[in-house]
């Protein structure tokens, strides 16, 4: 094979728990700013536009979105993880082959999913349940986000790309760009010409298009280990099954814990829009854990993809004790900084006391078991990092799909409220991260006896 220029690589070298820290912040920064421009689509409507209209972007739509992204962004995990474990064995043929192949698997995949997103939105939003009110700004907003689904999809194979090579600030700098980009058009398309839902939409998407561009462009003038060649961009399938082997369950995994959003949203639906709006609101809220954990999720997931490449079965064990012990610590801060702002920080997205409530409540029974779900997110990406993706899978989907759906779908029927559905997430997430923990020390015992 042919070799990479071995430089010193700090992800294999490097003091653990230093790297893991400057690898996280530029992902959680990005994470931070990717989605406070859809926070700030989230803000303008509900106080320029309506609560109706905040229910439209934040409410079944943005379900509906998370899921089809979700499931994408785990098939290219795939390609991340692959990447990653080429890189630290030094195979410079295999990376060029793995960036151009998932570059069209994007472009193929995007096309297929505007179809269909396009042509069955109205539907999808019926399926769940969304109010008659809704359904058509709701449509709206989803046709137009799947015109530009494109984007998406570049954007995150690309910056995946970057960061399972150790390039976390890159995706940081694009991110930052493209939400003052959002943010501007969001005021000028909402607030200057009263575009309401369809403004939010179309800033969206051009923020979007800027974002794939400029990660594109990064990797097109790399003379690095890894150079995007436009006419080169098809599929090898020779790395294809490698990376499928890993991204289908782990896409799967995606739409596990989407799906069951989903059917939640949907029983939330039937309580009004004061509940959908004030769920909406909780969601970008709860975002600031998820954006959390999800770096950490990432990072460990580098990490242990890199180490395992290069032979280093005690960096991969080492690394992933120390990512957990990180994450704990700052989930409990922000499930304490949550918990006693609440009333504030619903108070940035609307004045509606009913919605304050509503919302305020939601938060107080899911975010002091958040402490909980980091041990589902910090295991599973570092079992990702090493190929590891079956099992993972399997917990998962029985663990958060199929309890919760039998919860929602028994526990509802005995006691009919909100919380009855928002509690839900604490008792399948415990589960879960009990079978996590289970199959973890069972996975590193055979580990060891390998190295």
């Amino acid at each position: 094979m042919e070799q990479i220029q071995k430089n010193t690589n700090q992800i294999t070298e490097g003091v653990i728990w230093k790297q893991l820290l400057l690898f996280f912040f530029p992902i959680v920064f990005g994470t931070f700013f990717q989605q406070l421009y859809n926070t700030i689509d989230t803000v303008i409507v509900g106080h320029f536009v309506g609560k109706e209209a905040l229910a439209c972007v934040g409410g079944s739509s943005s379900q509906i979105i998370n899921l089809i992204v979700g499931f994408f962004t785990g098939l290219s995990s795939g390609a991340s993880v692959v990447i990653a474990q080429f890189f630290g064995a030094h195979d410079k043929r295999s990376l060029q082959e793995s960036l151009h192949t998932a570059y069209a698997f994007s472009i193929i995949g995007s096309i297929l999913i505007t179809i269909l997103g396009f042509t069955l939105a109205p539907s999808m939003l019926r399926w769940m349940n969304t109010p008659a009110e809704l359904i058509p700004n709701s449509t709206l907003y989803l046709r137009i986000y799947f015109l530009g689904i494109i984007f998406v999809f570049i954007y995150n194979t690309g910056s995946g790309i970057l960061r399972a090579i150790g390039d976390s600030k890159s995706p940081l700098y694009y991110l930052i760009c493209c939400c003052i980009i959002n943010i501007i058009l969001d005021v000028l398309f909402v607030v200057v010409f009263h575009l309401g839902v369809f403004g939010v939409a179309i800033a969206t998407l051009i923020s979007q298009l800027v974002s794939a561009l400029l990660v594109t462009l990064n990797l097109m003038k790399s003379n690095g280990n890894l150079h995007l060649i436009l006419k080169d961009i098809r599929i090898y399938k020779r790395v294809l099954h490698s990376q499928l082997y890993i991204g289908i369950p782990a896409g799967i995994q995606s739409v596990m814990y989407n799906i069951t959003n989903v059917i939640i949203q949907s029983a939330l639906n039937s309580f009004g829009t004061d509940t959908v709006a004030a769920w909406s609101v909780y969601g970008k809220l709860d975002a600031i854990f998820w954006m959390v954990s999800s770096a950490f999720g990432i990072a460990i997931t580098t990490f242990v993809g890199q180490n395992y490449g290069a032979g280093k079965k005690d960096r991969v064990l080492k690394s992933t004790r120390v990512c957990l012990g990180m994450d704990l610590s700052v989930s409990v801060l922000l499930a304490l900084f949550l918990i006693f702002s609440r009333n504030f920080l619903f108070r940035i997205f609307t004045n509606d006391a009913t919605v304050i409530n509503i919302g305020s409540n939601m938060l107080m029974l899911i975010a002091p078991w958040y402490i909980v779900f980091i041990f589902i997110e910090v295991l599973s990406g570092a079992l990702r990092g090493i190929g590891d993706v079956m099992i993972p899978m399997l917990l998962t989907m029985f663990g958060v799909c199929v309890l919760r759906v039998l919860w929602i779908f028994t526990a509802l029927k005995f006691h009919p409220t909100i919380n009855t559905i928002i509690f839900s997430y604490p008792v399948t997430w415990t589960l879960t991260a009990i079978l996590f923990v289970v199959y973890y020390i069972f996975k590193t015992k055979k580990l060891r006896r390998s190295s």
